[in-house]
């Protein structure tokens, strides 16, 4: 029987900073070009150091409200791990919605 693979952090925003590191999924350049050839457990090593980074505050796109970006998940990633991954960052003129905004639009789109 196999395992689950371990997925990518990659949440669709794509943008470098300054440092080249992505400030959607918090990889650096190298972490995101080698990840489609890296083992489980290179990329269990890259989850562990993106874990132990500190929490993003975030203001939601659609209500403005302020949350907390990074954790809260059922795995242990962020809480938006466990939506299904519906955003398209071509279509989305922010970043992030805060949880009941992303549920919301969830159910708006169908895909609950």
């Amino acid at each position: 029987m196999s395992e689950t693979p371990v997925p990518s952090p990659c949440i669709g925003q794509c943008k470098l900073d300054d440092a080249q590191t992505c400030t959607g999924c918090r990889r650096t350049l190298d972490e995101i070009r080698l990840w489609s050839a890296a083992t489980d457990a290179e990329k269990t090593i890259v989850w562990q150091r993106l874990l132990a980074l500190p929490l993003i505050n975030k203001q939601c796109q659609r209500c403005g409200s302020e949350f907390s970006c990074g954790s809260g998940g059922q795995n242990g990633g962020c809480w938006c791990m466990d939506f299904p991954p519906v955003l398209s960052p071509s279509g989305s003129p922010g970043d992030c919605f805060c949880p009941e905004c992303l549920a919301q639009v969830i159910r708006e789109r169908g895909q609950s």
